[in-house]
């Protein structure tokens, strides 16, 4: 009677096993994932999806049912596989259209979106605002940095410290200085997009000089930045932006001479610089992840560099709400190429304000951060930089952004005897950055 009972139970336990294997044929799959898409049971949905995959089992619309479950919840990065798979199969559904734009935008990866975005229906160009050619975004962002140590600098017996002598020593202390920069970007094909951006930057110094007693004058510098960059994607998803970057400005300098009778003198002289940087970034994304890669050469201060960054983005909500961007930083020098600076930034979106942090540190000196724009090329070093930023949207065009930057620089009071540099006092202080700009959005 036990054999009997145990030979019913393999039997039922064989039935069963051959009815879920029937359960996982595309007839069946088809039928669930509709009902489980019409239901909007997304979680169900995205399992389901799996199991049927598991066996075997995969199509159009099971592929588009799985992008939009992942895409109402919001994943966006997981739903824009499954949408660019069932658009390679078939790109005449006009909602499909639609998903692949969106979930790639959603994605952080619009240069991605704009490549697909001139195959689409005219309808759907129109929807969503597409133009083949023709200006992208226009912006507009100015600010003020300050010394809050200029006056303690300014006044700091700088000659007793280095115990100067008949020596000559001197000093140029940063007051301030405001700049004003203007961005545009346009499409000059579908793949292919250009963007150039011109900064005028007006720095305010105070240069102290210690010779047989202490006098001190106002300077200025007045600098000009034209930086611009192609970007294009090669491939499915490999982003390629190379950029160069052109400094050029003039300064005024204060120091003492000695005049044909010896005597000594001070006067103002007048020194024209440039600088210019090339630099090549490449990243790409792999589901949540985003790694790329940025190489920069060039002169700066009279002094030639190459500096060599890799980062990688992870975006743990699958989308652009929350993400963190660990870089690190190697350059050229007097050791050698070697690492110098690394850092962490990152943004998270809190209803329609998205909120960005950066923070580095290390040896930055004549410093290129990640894409090439932000230059540090004035006299000093820095070995700590943290910004925070703002963003909040105005409409659907509009944009407004507010930064606060807090970086502590180090720089030298220079000590001459006989004409030749001898010692050295390094001083530090914090310069605070406040900015606020607009954009456009065409």
């Amino acid at each position: 009677m036990s054999k009997r009972i145990g030979l019913i139970s393999l039997f039922i336990v064989f039935l069963t096993a051959v009815q879920a294997q029937e359960k996982l044929n595309f007839a069946i799959v088809d039928k669930r994932s509709y009902e489980l898409f019409e239901e909007k049971k997304w979680d169900e949905l995205i399992q389901f999806s799996e199991e049927a995959r598991k066996e075997g089992i995969d199509f159009f619309y099971l592929q588009a049912r799985t992008g939009i479950a992942l895409y109402n919840q919001g994943k966006y990065r997981n739903a824009a596989p499954w949408f660019l798979k069932a658009y390679a199969n078939d790109q005449s559904f006009e909602w499909l259209q639609e998903y692949v734009y969106y979930s790639l935008v959603f994605s952080g990866r619009y240069l991605e979106a704009v490549k697909y975005a001139p195959f689409f229906s005219d309808a759907m160009k129109k929807k969503i605002g597409f133009h083949d050619i023709g200006v992208t975004r226009l912006a507009y962002e100015t600010g003020y940095s300050f010394n809050p140590d200029f006056e303690s600098l300014k006044t700091r017996d700088f000659s007793t410290e280095v115990n100067l002598g008949e020596d000559y020593g001197e000093g140029y202390f940063l007051k301030n200085y405001t700049f004003q920069s203007l961005d545009l970007s346009h499409r000059v094909a579908p793949n292919f997009t250009l963007n150039h951006n011109l900064t005028y930057i007006g720095v305010n110094r105070e240069a102290v000089v210690d010779w047989s007693g202490q006098t001190t004058s106002p300077i200025s510098i007045n600098q000009f930045q034209y930086y611009i960059n192609p970007v294009f994607v090669v491939g499915k998803k490999l982003k390629i932006s190379p950029s160069l970057n052109l400094i050029f400005g003039s300064g005024d300098v204060y120091a003492g001479y000695l005049n044909r009778n010896l005597s000594r003198a001070l006067g103002f002289s007048k020194v024209n610089y440039s600088d210019a940087v090339f630099s090549t970034a490449v990243w790409s994304d792999f589901g949540n992840f985003s790694p790329g890669m940025e190489f920069n050469a060039g002169s700066i201060n009279d002094s030639k560099f190459t500096q060599l960054s890799s980062w990688i983005t992870y975006y743990p909500l699958s989308n652009t709400k929350l993400y963190f961007t660990p870089k690190v930083y190697f350059k050229s020098g007097t050791d050698g190429f070697g690492w110098n600076a690394m850092g962490i930034s990152g943004g998270a979106t809190l209803g329609s304000i998205h909120l960005l942090g950066q923070y580095l540190f290390g040896d930055m000196e004549n410093f290129v951060e990640s894409a090439g724009y932000v230059i540090s090329n004035f006299p000093g070093r820095s070995d700590r930089k943290i910004m925070g930023s703002v963003y909040f949207p105005l409409g659907k065009k509009y944009q407004f952004v507010f930064r606060y930057i807090n970086q502590n620089v180090f720089e030298k009071y220079q000590v001459y005897t006989d004409g030749y540099k001898g010692n050295i006092l390094e001083y530090n202080y914090l310069k605070h950055t406040l900015t606020a700009g607009i954009s456009w959005n065409f």
